[in-house]
């Protein structure tokens, strides 16, 4: 199971975290959001991060012409569209080459239909806690919703994921997950991670259930 950190911009963070080798880290591109990455962000960091950490562009309701600025810029290799993007805009930027992790938010009431459309054109999905600010809550959903999902694309797992939630993590075996997806629960102040509680996080994963 792989692991990916999201809401990083500060270079020195960002690089000592990189030492412990997540397999993604998360920038995030929303301008509302606590972690968006501003001016902050050094295109030259990303670029000189070793080859097996995958660098994601989080986006929400973004055009694609500003989406392709950011890859360029950035060198990123996944998008994660976190807002209500169509299916035609999936589409259109899976069609240019991009690999497309889909967000839906998710609560007692969400119907997995609403994924069927997204299928042809996400090679991920991502499940998070249903919120207004589109995440980062540290808001863990219940996780038994996940039995009505079919599995056909293979997930990340958001929404308050900790270090207490390895257990229940491994009770999880009917998913289909990629990787699991951590964000505010591992932060000293928003986009500034706890390196610390994060390595151990991935020692944890790598010794208990990653594969």
């Amino acid at each position: 199971m792989k692991i990916k950190v999201c809401g990083m911009k500060y270079s020195e963070n960002i690089q000592e975290l990189a030492q412990y080798k997540p397999d993604y880290l998360g920038f995030i591109f929303y301008e509302k959001s606590k972690r968006f990455v501003g001016d902050e962000l050094d295109p030259t960091v990303l670029k000189n991060l070793d080859d097996s950490i995958k660098k994601v562009g989080v986006f929400v309701n973004h055009s694609n012409d500003f989406i392709h600025e950011q890859v360029k810029k950035y060198n990123l290799d996944l998008l994660q569209l976190h807002g209500e993007e169509s299916v035609a805009q999936c589409k259109e930027l899976k069609q240019n080459g991009n690999t497309i992790i889909k967000v839906f938010q998710v609560d007692e009431a969400f119907d997995f239909a609403t994924t069927e459309s997204y299928k042809q054109y996400s090679d991920y999905f991502l499940f998070d806690t249903k919120s207004k600010d589109y995440g980062g809550t540290g808001i863990k959903f219940n996780w038994n919703i996940l039995k009505r999902y079919d599995n056909e694309i293979p997930l990340f797992l958001s929404g308050g994921v900790d270090l207490k939630s390895i257990e229940e993590m491994n009770r999880l075996g009917f998913l289909n997950i990629h990787a699991l997806d951590i964000n505010s629960k591992f932060e000293l102040a928003p986009a500034t991670k706890d390196i610390k509680k994060v390595k151990l996080f991935i020692d944890h994963i790598k010794n208990e259930i990653r594969s």
